[in-house]
């Protein structure tokens, strides 16, 4: 399970430096890369990212090792 978990880091990670840049140079990086911001393959980056997001919202709510 901890693999799963960090390639979730992984993709959320390269999605929040892709939004960095759309927002601070109005360049998406995977677009750019992957065909277009609307090609097949950058909508399936996207996808999995936002997947990768979902997956991590319950580790907001799991209490620390060693705390009661």
């Amino acid at each position: 399970m901890q693999t799963f978990y960090r390639i979730c880091l992984g993709l959320l990670i390269a999605g929040g430096i892709n939004w960095g840049l759309v927002g601070m140079f109005q360049f998406d990086l995977a677009g750019w890369l992957l065909g277009g911001s609307t090609s097949v393959w950058s909508r399936i980056l996207f996808t999995l990212v936002g997947a990768a997001a979902l997956c991590t919202v319950p580790d907001l709510f799991r209490p620390e090792e060693g705390e009661d």
